[in-house]
């Protein structure tokens, strides 16, 4: 049997969905596969994302903004849009699927503790939502 699939959808796919992707695939990862893209990718995941995470030992290796059309045809069983931007262009997919709107403050260009607050308040809120819907 398959992994549930969560598709973590952000503007530019560099903060906020990244670490959602990293924290649900470390905390949820025996049930749960997650991904993340951007409607607008940046080109590189930002660094103080990195470190957030890296703070708490969770692995990094992979990490990298996708456009949301590079995940289209993957098996996806909820998608979760954690920005107000991605949830207005949020695409029209191939079938059905449930969708939830979980905005987080977006910390880019601000100083590593707000990655942190962002990266603590995605693990108390978004990772318990993914647990309930798909675990």
């Amino acid at each position: 049997m398959r992994k549930k699939t969560v598709l973590i959808l952000c503007t530019g796919n560099s903060c906020r969905s990244q670490m959602a992707e990293a924290l649900v695939n470390h905390d949820l990862g025996d049930a749960v596969r997650a991904i993340s893209a951007g409607t607008r990718p940046q080109p590189k995941v930002a660094d103080a994302a990195v470190a957030a995470l890296q703070d708490l030992g969770i692995a990094t290796d992979g990490l990298h903004p996708k456009d949301v059309d590079a995940v289209m045809n993957e098996a996806i069983d909820l998608v979760i849009t954690v920005c107000d931007n991605a949830k207005e262009a949020c695409p029209v997919f191939p079938r059905a699927i449930p969708s939830v709107h979980m905005p987080f403050h977006d910390p880019h260009g601000e100083p590593l503790e707000s990655f942190m607050r962002v990266r603590d308040e995605i693990r108390a809120k978004l990772v318990p939502e993914v647990a309930r819907r798909l675990g």
